[in-house]
């Protein structure tokens, strides 16, 4: 989603260091081809069913809904990515530009349905009137009625990452297939894919599969694509293999493909890489560093000229200017200075580094502590999860491993020293472990297992707060009754997932660029999957939200009428009139004076003997400012008194 924008800048560096040429640039980006079979197994309907929550549609017309989701999805997320479809099995033949019946060779019975490309207004709408018009006029999905060689489809995919994308530092090709074996007697042809697939990967190019079970079948990646998909064996220990879409239990076949889709479309793209980690001396180990959990807000990728015929995006250029003769200043003239006793000392820019520099990047834990220890309100930052890299220290998975499993068996944590980039502040962070998603002790399921850099806070961090002198405290039984409401409203499990809860904000906006991008009509209202549910909140826990108010007004009826008795009670006991400030009841009221009172409080200079608090009750009723010193107000007063 736009929430993951692609800004890579570092945050720490100045703006010099962040100009990046354009071989950089690309190497920041994102290319996907979604390669989807075309076959008559993908076009089979669904059974028929008498459920409403039953699939309506063939594994292919969901796999292309999919297709259209993600590219209208990155259109106004990652406007600088690209994307492209390519359907295999066809009878047509279209490779860039040139379409045949039969095609050259390398190409045969492979369909470039979108170029891999930024997408487009125009893309997203030829697919959507494919997808929900079901205008082929083309007969473009029409299956071929030879079996597809799978060697021509990754000989496809080479070609067009290499035409298209060859700096890119991202690079995946999306496989959608419910045939488990394309060649199932053919092992000269089984081998000629295993040969294009190892190209593929030998040139930095990602091949993700996902199979569609359907019917009862079963996909069995033993038969084929265990030699063209290269597994991570870390990433399946994490329960992130090869996920398999199919409908059921409420899912239809689109959602968990979009779903599946979803959580491995974006890069994980490292917060730091291959930083040591020293847990003793002599003993080093290399981690990489992610942010899980981050704020997402609306985040401006480019500017969009709007005063054409269609909108486009409009390429900004900065030029810095001199004050006085407005002649162009350029970048070696320009230097920085900080302003110390009234004069300004100028540094070069090796000086401004060395003032940064409190060492190499490292995390070196100093101790360790029992997690009893580690207050709640230590938590001043979000934490980074780090896993272990195994490209400098050999090893470093089995020794990382190890120390996270004894942190959690003797429930400690660690402490220790990080700088996690270079340039970047020092700080203190405790190294908490968290517990894999299945153990029912976890928290938090939706987190990965491994170890967090969790930042403590120094000792500027931290606040005194001075709790109320006097807090009013519910009663007993009025406690008792609402602890019974909150049981009524507990989430099944008591578990909260923030995964199921988009930001209504940010979909909002994202609904309006979407507009705008595919012209189409703006939305009445968004979807908020955070408003309360009214009707289930009063079947659930009616009756006893009735109760619980019942009791809160008599008990607030109680101590209302106990106050009044009080009240009484010391005015009959008090023998003498309550002692009245010296010169109270001879000036009026600050707040309800008059204008001519005003005016005459000040040509006698009365206005100048008020008190602070009363100069500031004349201020707030006339809409003045009530800062500043007794002196100031009283100014303020006047200037306010002679202008009107």
């Amino acid at each position: 989603m736009a929430e993951n924008s692609h800004d890579w800048k570092r945050e720490d560096e100045d703006e010099d260091d962040q100009e990046l040429d354009e071989t950089s640039y690309k190497a920041q980006k994102d290319a996907i081809i979604m390669a989807i079979d075309v076959s008559e197994s993908m076009l089979k309907p669904p059974p028929p069913s008498n459920s409403r929550k039953a699939d309506q549609d063939s594994p292919l017309e969901a796999a292309l809904k999919c297709a259209y989701h993600l590219m209208e999805q990155r259109i106004i997320s990652n406007p600088k990515d690209m994307m492209g479809i390519l359907l295999f099995g066809t009878e047509k033949t279209k490779f860039h530009n040139e379409e045949s019946g039969h095609g050259g060779p390398g190409y045969l019975n492979c369909y470039l349905f979108t170029d891999l490309d930024v997408p487009a207004a125009d893309d997203v709408r030829v697919l959507k009137s494919l997808v929900e018009d079901g205008e082929d006029d083309g007969q473009v999905l029409k299956p071929s009625k030879e079996p597809v060689i799978m060697s021509n489809v990754l000989f496809c995919a080479n070609q067009i990452f290499t035409t298209k994308a060859a700096n890119f530092g991202s690079r995946r090709l999306f496989i959608i297939t419910d045939n488990d074996d394309p060649h199932p007697a053919d092992k000269a042809a089984a081998s000629a894919a295993a040969v294009r697939a190892k190209d593929l990967y030998d040139l930095g190019i990602t091949i993700d599969l996902f199979p569609i079970t359907h019917d009862g079948s079963k996909f069995e990646l033993s038969k084929f694509y265990d030699d063209i998909v290269y597994r991570d064996p870390i990433a399946e220990l994490n329960n992130t293999a090869v996920p398999f879409s199919k409908s059921g239990d409420g899912l239809s076949l689109l959602n968990s493909l979009i779903s599946n889709i979803n959580s491995r479309q974006t890069p994980k793209r490292a917060l730091f890489s291959n930083l040591p980690f020293e847990i003793a001396p002599g003993l080093r180990i290399s981690v990489k560093g992610y942010n899980i959990l981050h704020r997402q807000t609306p985040a401006r990728t480019c500017y969009i000229w709007l005063d054409g015929e269609t909108p486009q995006i409009a390429s900004g250029e900065t030029t810095r200017l001199a004050e006085d003769s407005t002649r162009t200043v350029e970048k070696g003239e320009i230097k920085k200075a900080y302003k110390f006793g009234g004069e300004y000392v100028y540094f070069t820019p090796e000086e401004q580094k060395s003032l940064k520099d409190f060492g190499s990047p490292i995390i070196r834990i100093i101790g360790f502590k029992s997690r009893k220890l580690l207050p709640v309100w230590a938590s001043v930052k979000k934490s980074t999860f780090i896993f272990p890299s195994e490209e400098d220290y050999v090893g470093s998975s089995r020794v990382f491993t190890a120390l996270w499993q004894k942190l959690i068996k003797d429930d400690k944590v660690g402490l220790a020293w990080c700088i996690v980039r270079k340039n970047a502040q020092p700080m203190l962070a405790a190294i908490i472990p968290s517990r894999e998603r299945t153990d029912e002790d976890s928290g938090a399921p939706y987190l990965p297992a491994g170890l967090w850099l969790y930042p403590l806070p120094f000792a500027d961090d931290l606040r005194d707060i001075k709790p109320p002198s006097k807090v009013t405290r519910s009663t007993d039984e009025l406690t008792t009754k609402m602890r019974t409401v909150i049981q009524q409203l507990q989430l099944p499990r008591a578990m909260y997932n923030p995964m199921k809860y988009p930001n209504p904000a940010l979909q909002w906006h994202y609904r309006i660029l979407k507009a705008l991008a595919l012209e189409e009509e703006v939305p009445e209202e968004p979807d908020d999957a955070t408003k309360p549910k009214s009707k289930a909140i009063s079947k659930r826990a009616g009756g006893y939200l009735e109760d619980w108010s019942g009791k809160l007004e008599q008990d607030a009826g109680f101590f209302s009428t106990a106050n009044e008795l009080k009240r009484e009670t010391d005015h009959d006991e008090s023998d003498r009139p309550t002692k009245q400030r010296r010169g109270a009841s001879e000036k009026p009221n600050a707040s309800s004076m008059s204008m001519a009172e005003l005016k005459e409080a000040i040509e006698s200079g009365e206005i100048r003997k008020l008190t602070v608090a009363q100069l500031r009750d004349v201020a707030g009723s006339k809409g003045i400012s009530t800062t500043g010193k007794k002196a100031d107000i009283a100014e303020r007063i006047e200037t306010w008194v002679q202008n009107s």
